[in-house]
C-alpha cells in the first residue's frame, strides 16, 4: 500500500460522470481518492453518499474527490445517483489496475469466503502528487466528516 511521502500511479480513468480522470492532470491541486469495495453494497452506499454531501466543502478548500471501484462507467453512474451523488465522479477500473497501483488490491476475508478485492482505503494526495495522508481499515460513517477536517490545513 502507499504511505505518506509517496508518488501516486500515473492513471487515466472514466468517471460515472462523464470525465476522464488522470493523474497528471491533477498535478498543482489537492485532491482525495476513496477506494470502496463494490457498488451498491451497504458500506460503500454510506461511505458515497457521505462523501456526496461534503463535495461542496471539499471544493471550498481546493480538494476534488473521487471514488474508485472495480466494475464499469455505467455502474459508476447508476451507483452514484443512487447515493443521491450524482456529481460525485466514481472511476472506473474494471481490471483493478489503479488499485493495484496504489496497494489496496489483495486477498479480502468476509463471511467466511476468501476473495481477491479492494481493502476500503482513502488517499489524500497533495499539490506535488505525493501521499499525504492514508486511511486504512475505512469504517464508512463518518468518514467523509474526517476527510474533510483533514483538508483544514
Amino acid at each position: 500500500m502507499l504511505n505518506v511521502g509517496d508518488s501516486v500511479p500515473e492513471f487515466s480513468l472514466e468517471s460515472g460522470t462523464g470525465e476522464r480522470v488522470a493523474s497528471s492532470a491533477l498535478l498543482g491541486s489537492r485532491w482525495v481518492i476513496y477506494f470502496y469495495p463494490k457498488d451498491n453494497t451497504p458500506g460503500c452506499t454510506v461511505e458515497t453518499t457521505e462523501f456526496g454531501k461534503v463535495m461542496g466543502q471539499l471544493a471550498d478548500r481546493g480538494v476534488r474527490v473521487f471514488g474508485c471501484s472495480v466494475g464499469d462507467v455505467a455502474a459508476k453512474k447508476s451507483f452514484a445517483e443512487s447515493c443521491e451523488a450524482a456529481d460525485l465522479p466514481l472511476l472506473a477500473d474494471p481490471d483493478h489496475a489503479v488499485a493495484e497501483g496504489f496497494g489496496v488490491w489483495g486477498e479480502r476475508k468476509f463471511a467466511g469466503r476468501e476473495y481477491m478485492g479492494i481493502a476500503r482505503t482513502t488517499f489524500l494526495v497533495g499539490a506535488d502528487g505525493l501521499v499525504k495522508r492514508v486511511w486504512a481499515e475505512v469504517k464508512p460513517e463518518g468518514h467523509a466528516a474526517e476527510v474533510v477536517a483533514a483538508t483544514a490545513s
